[in-house]
């Protein structure tokens, strides 16, 4: 049986990298792969802002998809910690296996995904909109 404890908090901690889906799923998960590329490119954004500073505007479009995959991460924690456990038990329990209360972990599990989710979808969607227009005044102020 997988634990949805352990699921909730690997969605939490590493489900940027779609650590979360290997671990329920296994490798042969296309989902879980989908999060490599997006996460990647986000830190790479990150890279080039560090060491090109804030006027690259490649790293303006790369660093949101790191929100992105964040979010999404965050999204698949709290509907896993949010699965009743009956469910639970019938999808990823052995057959016939009586259902077990999980307790206290996943509940944590969706409190911090909630907190950390929030604040990075705050803050993507602020990047983003201060990013796009700071290019609106870029292409306004060149001269044509």
């Amino acid at each position: 049986m997988k634990s949805k404890t352990l699921a909730t908090w690997l969605a939490v901690l590493a489900g940027a990298l779609g650590v979360h889906r290997l671990y329920l799923h296994g490798p042969r998960d296309p989902w879980a792969w989908l999060f490599w590329p997006p996460t990647l490119m986000g830190l790479a954004g990150v890279w080039r802002m560090r060491q090109l500073g804030q006027d690259d505007h490649l790293s303006w479009l790369l660093i949101p998809l790191l929100g992105l995959s964040l979010v999404a991460a965050m999204l698949g924690a709290i509907v896993i910690g949010l699965t009743p456990d009956d469910r639970w038990t019938s999808r990823f329990g052995a057959p016939g296996e009586a259902s077990q209360a999980t307790g206290w972990g996943p509940v944590l599990g969706v409190i911090a995904a909630l907190m950390v989710g929030g604040a990075v979808l705050m803050g993507t969607i602020a990047f983003g909109g201060q990013k796009f227009f700071e290019w609106q005044q870029e292409e306004a102020a060149s001269p044509r």
